[in-house]
């Protein structure tokens, strides 16, 4: 099983207080991190989602698709109103997708390096 996802971000301040917001609404939080070094957010002690500067040569992320799984269909609504009200560029609205399930709703977004950001119920 995973115990948590890294993505390198190009500014670390900014893609904080993006995931912060938008992680809010899935319930997360930010439970470790080191200034100017990297945030983890989890739903308890353990950060299941990360941000981080970038090694030495080493770019950002910038194609990276991530989903987390939401509650209902109003999280995914309101994790996509938030994300694209702050920065996030939609990549696909909310709604169903029948070519994935019959039960399967979603939204996509491009955070702020570009990366394919989902949340999903089905």
């Amino acid at each position: 099983m995973i115990d948590h996802i890294t993505l390198r971000v190009s500014d670390l301040e900014k893609s904080k207080n993006f995931y912060d917001q938008v992680l809010s609404v899935l319930s997360l939080k930010i439970v470790l991190g080191k200034e100017g070094q990297f945030w983890g957010w989890g739903a308890d002690k353990n950060p299941e989602f990360e941000i981080s500067i970038p090694e030495e040569n080493d770019p950002p992320h910038k194609r990276v698709h991530v989903a987390f799984k939401a509650k209902d269909k109003e999280m995914v609504d309101s994790f996509h109103k938030t994300a694209v009200e702050i920065g996030g560029i939609d990549n696909g609205r909310p709604g169903p997708r029948p070519d994935y399930s019959d039960t399967y709703y979603a939204a996509f977004v491009r955070d702020l390096d570009g990366n394919n950001i989902e949340v999903c119920i089905y």
